[in-house]
C-alpha cells in the first residue's frame, strides 16, 4: 500500500508540474551514404578550391581574386583522421561537402599516433615514406569539392633521442620551449620545409604554392607569456612523458634564466640592474631569478614589466622569424597564423601583441571544457563539467570570450570551438556562435573536431568529448547554419566599438584577477559584444577601453536582428530574426517568442529551432525551407551521476536524440496556397510521406516529433 501511495504522489507531481518525459530515439548518421537530399549543402561551395587563384586580404577580410568575400565554415580533422585510406577519402570529402564545410583544419598531424614523422625509428626528422601519400590524396579530394585547407605545423610532436633534443622525454609537447630553444626552432623549420615544399602528386602542386591552402599555423595554443603566468616555466618537471600542459624540464629552466640575465645586462643601465638585484636579493655577480606566479602581486612595477617584456620579445622575435622563413625562404602563399588566444581565464593581450603581427588573428574557446582528473578502472579519464546552459550566462558566453581578440584591419578566425560532449545544452552552441560571429563580421569558424580516428575505426558512438561526426545533433546544426553564415543572412553590426591599450596596460592585465575575465578591461562592459562589434586598434598606444550599455535584461543587437533575453536568469532565450534565417534557441517553451515568420509551441524544456530559406528568396516568399529542431543527443545506455556533472557509464551505439515535439508555426507566407513538411533522417533523406500543414487564421502549423527527426523539409506552394 505504501509503495502504491508513493507512486501515486510521483504521478500527481509530474502532472501538476506539466513535465513531459520525451523518449530518446535512435538517430544515426550513415556517413558512407551520401544521398542527394534537401539538406545537401554542397551547393554552397565553389569547386574546385583555389580555382580563382590566391586569396588576398582586403579591408581586413578574406577576398577571392574574383572580388567575392570568402568566409570559412570549417571543421578540424585531427590525428589519424588526417590520413584516411584512399578508398575512404572521396567518401569523407563528399560527406563534409554535404554539410557545407568549405575548409578543413588539419590538426595534430605531427602526433606520434599518425606516424607522419616516423621515417626513422630513432628520430622525428623524416616524413614517413607512405603516410604523406594518403594526406595528398585526401587533400586532392577535398580540393575537388571546393574545400580549402588549413595546415598546422607544431602541435603535438614528441621528440626522440635521435633528434638531438636534450631531455626530450621530459618535454611533453614542448609548449613554451619551442619559442626559445635553438634546436627546437631548427626542427620546426625543418619540418615546415619538408611538409610545405612537398609536391602533391594528385594536384601537381607544392603545398607552399597551392591556392587551396589558405592558412598555415605556426604553433597551436602555445605562448611563452601564458606559460609564465601559469607557472609552467619553473624548470621543475622530472616526470617522463608528461601531459600537454606541463612545466619545462630543469635544463630549459636554467637556459631561460641564463638568457634572461644576459638580456637584462643588455637592456638595463647599471643603476637599474643594481635596483633589480637589490629587489631580488642577490649579489652583484649572481643571476637574478625569474619571477614565480606567487610573487607577481608584490613585485615592483619595474621588475614585473621588465620580465614580461623579455617573454614578449622572445615571442615576437620567434613569430617574425618563422614568418620570414615561411614567406621568403619557402615561398608560402597561404596566410600565416601565429597561435590562438586560447586561455580566457588569463589576459591574452601580451600574446596577442605578437600574434597580431601575422596575417590572421585567431581564437579558441570551449563552453565548459571538461576538467580531467585521475583515471577509472575502465581506463577512461574521470571528468567533470558544470553542465549548465550558455544562454543563462551571456556575459561569459563563447561569443563574449572570443570577442576580446579581433584586431582592426586583420581577418579573425575561430579555429577551435565546441560545446564538449556530454553537455545537455549543446544544441545552443552552433546557432548562437554562428549568428554572433556574423554580427561581428568574423571571417571563419572551425569546429573541433570531426574525428580523431581512421575511418575504418569510426563507430556509431560519440567516443570523446569533442567528436562531431557521430553526433547527429551537432552535424544537423552544422549543415543548416552553414547556409545562414556563408550566405550572410545576419547583418554585421552597425557600430564597432574600438579599444586600444598602452603597453603598460597590456602587461598589467597579467596581474588582474580572473574575476576580470575575459576582457581584463574593468570599464568595458562584457555585454557590449552582444549589442555591437568590437575590435582592438592598438596594443601599444593609449588605453581606451570603456563602454557601457543600459539594459541588461534584453540585449538587442544594434541591427535589431539578434536578441538575448535574460529577464529570467534561469530560462533565457536567444532569437535571430532576419529575412532569410530565423531561430529560437534556449528555453523556448518558457518564452513566448514570435518572430517575423516563426514561432513554436513545443514540449521540450530546452531546444534550438531554426528556419532557413533554401531559395534566394526570403522566408516569406520562399518555396523551399529547412527547419532544424534539435535538443539533446547522447549515447545509448549513458548513465549520469546524481548531479549530472559526469558520466558513470559512457554508453555505446547507437547515438540517441531527444526529438523536438510540438508545433512549429509559420506566418506571413505571402500567397501560400499549401504547405507540406517532410521529416528527414540523419543523412538528410525523406522519412515517409510529406504531411500537410494545418492552416489556422493566417498561420501554418507544422506538427513535428511523431517521426523522430532533427530537420524537416518544408515545401510551399503558391
Amino acid at each position: 500500500m505504501r509503495r502504491f501511495f508513493l507512486v501515486l504522489c510521483v504521478c500527481v507531481f509530474l502532472i501538476s508540474n506539466s513535465i513531459h518525459a520525451i523518449a530518446l530515439r535512435p538517430f544515426s548518421i550513415a556517413w558512407r551514404a551520401n544521398p542527394d537530399s534537401p539538406a545537401n549543402m554542397s551547393g554552397l561551395l565553389d569547386p574546385p578550391a583555389g580555382k580563382h587563384g590566391y586569396m588576398r586580404i582586403d579591408n581586413g577580410h578574406f577576398m577571392q581574386e574574383n572580388g567575392k568575400r570568402f568566409r570559412i565554415w570549417g571543421i578540424n580533422i585531427s590525428s589519424k583522421a588526417c590520413f584516411p585510406r584512399k578508398a575512404d577519402a572521396p567518401i569523407v570529402a563528399e560527406h563534409l561537402a554535404r554539410f557545407g564545410i568549405n575548409c578543413v583544419r588539419f590538426h595534430h598531424m605531427d602526433n606520434p599516433s599518425t606516424n607522419l614523422l616516423d621515417g626513422n625509428p630513432n628520430d622525428t626528422r623524416k616524413l614517413h615514406p607512405e603516410v604523406p601519400d594518403r594526406l595528398d590524396f585526401f587533400i586532392a579530394e577535398l580540393k575537388k569539392r571546393g574545400i580549402y585547407i588549413n595546415l598546422n605545423l607544431n602541435v603535438s610532436r614528441r621528440f626522440k633521442a635521435g633528434d638531438g633534443v636534450r631531455e626530450y622525454e621530459y618535454l611533453g609537447y614542448g609548449k613554451g620551449v619551442t619559442f626559445f630553444d635553438e634546436r627546437l626552432i631548427e626542427l620546426q623549420k625543418e619540418y615546415a620545409r619538408q611538409l610545405l615544399t612537398h609536391r602533391n602528386p594528385y594536384t601537381q602542386t607544392q603545398y607552399s604554392k597551392d591556392p587551396a591552402v589558405i592558412i598555415v599555423e605556426i604553433v597551436n595554443e602555445n605562448s611563452l607569456v601564458e606559460s609564465w603566468i601559469s607557472g609552467r616555466l619553473l624548470g621543475q618537471n622530472t616526470r617522463k612523458y608528461p601531459g600537454t600542459w606541463t612545466d619545462i624540464p630543469p635544463s630549459y629552466g636554467k637556459a631561460l634564466t641564463k638568457q634572461y640575465n644576459k638580456w637584462l645586462k643588455q637592456r638595463l643601465s647599471s643603476a637599474q640592474l643594481k635596483q633589480f638585484r637589490d629587489e631580488a636579493g642577490v649579489r652583484e655577480n649572481a643571476a637574478v631569478a625569474r619571477l614565480r606566479p606567487e610573487q607577481f602581486a608584490n613585485a615592483s612595477r619595474m621588475r614585473f614589466h621588465t620580465e614580461a617584456a623579455f617573454y614578449m620579445q622572445i615571442e615576437k622575435d620567434f613569430f617574425q622569424d618563422m614568418y620570414r622563413f615561411l614567406k621568403e625562404e619557402l615561398g608560402v602563399k597561404a596566410f600565416i597564423v601565429g597561435s590562438s588566444d586560447h586561455n580566457h581565464y588569463r589576459s591574452g593581450y601580451p600574446h596577442l601583441s605578437a600574434t597580431s603581427l601575422m596575417d590572421v588573428v585567431d581564437g579558441h574557446v570551449y563552453w565548459q571544457h571538461p576538467s580531467y582528473h585521475s583515471g577509472r578502472r575502465d581506463g577512461r579519464r574521470n571528468f567533470t563539467i558544470p553542465n549548465t546552459p550558455m544562454v543563462n550566462d551571456p556575459l561569459f558566453s563563447t561569443v563574449v570570450q572570443l570577442s576580446r581578440t579581433p584586431v582592426a584591419g586583420k581577418p579573425y578566425t575561430v579555429s577551435e570551438t565546441n560545446h564538449p560532449y556530454p553537455n545537455e545544452y549543446a544544441c545552443e552552441g552552433i546557432p548562437i556562435l554562428a549568428a554572433y560571429a556574423a554580427l561581428h563580421d568574423w571571417d571563419g569558424i572551425f569546429f573541433y573536431t570531426f574525428e580523431h580516428a581512421m575511418p575504418e575505426d569510426w563507430r556509431d558512438t560519440v567516443r570523446g568529448h569533442f567528436d562531431f561526426r557521430p553526433d547527429p545533433m551537432k552535424m544537423a546544426n552544422l549543415a543548416a547554419w552553414a547556409v545562414t553564415f556563408l550566405r550572410g543572412d545576419v547583418r554585421s553590426a552597425e557600430n564597432t566599438i574600438e579599444r586600444s591599450y598602452s603597453r603598460d596596460t597590456v602587461v598589467e592585465t597579467l596581474r588582474m584577477p580572473a574575476s576580470q575575465r575575459p576582457y581584463y578591461s574593468p570599464d568595458f562592459s562584457p555585454a557590449i559584444p552582444l549589442v555591437h562589434s568590437t575590435r582592438i586598434t592598438s596594443l601599444n598606444g593609449k588605453t581606451k577601453a570603456s563602454a557601457e550599455i543600459q539594459n541588461n535584461q534584453k540585449l538587442v543587437s544594434d541591427t535589431h536582428e539578434l536578441v538575448w533575453s535574460i529577464h529570467d536568469k534561469d530560462k533565457a532565450v536567444v532569437t535571430i530574426d532576419t529575412p532569410k534565417s530565423q531561430a529560437i534557441v534556449g528555453f523556448v517553451a518558457e518564452n513566448d517568442v514570435k518572430l517575423t515568420n516563426l514561432s513554436a509551441d513545443i514540449e521540450n524544456a530546452f531546444c534550438s529551432i531554426h528556419c532557413v530559406s533554401l531559395d534566394a528568396e526570403p522566408i516569406c516568399r520562399a518555396e523551399k525551407l529547412l527547419i532544424t529542431a534539435t535538443s539533446k543527443s547522447i549515447n545509448q545506455g549513458t548513465l549520469w551521476n546524481d548531479k549530472r556533472t559526469t558520466l558513470l557509464k559512457w554508453g555505446s551505439s547507437p547515438t540517441m536524440i531527444e526529438p523536438v515535439v510540438g508545433k512549429i508555426i509559420l506566418k506571413n507566407l505571402k500567397g501560400a496556397a499549401s504547405v507540406e513538411v517532410t521529416p528527414l533522417d540523419a543523412s538528410g533523406k525523406p522519412v515517409g510521406e510529406a504531411q500537410a500543414a494545418t492552416r489556422t487564421a493566417g498561420t501554418w502549423e507544422l506538427h513535428i516529433g511523431k517521426v523522430p527527426a532533427l530537420w524537416h523539409y518544408v515545401s510551399v506552394q503558391r
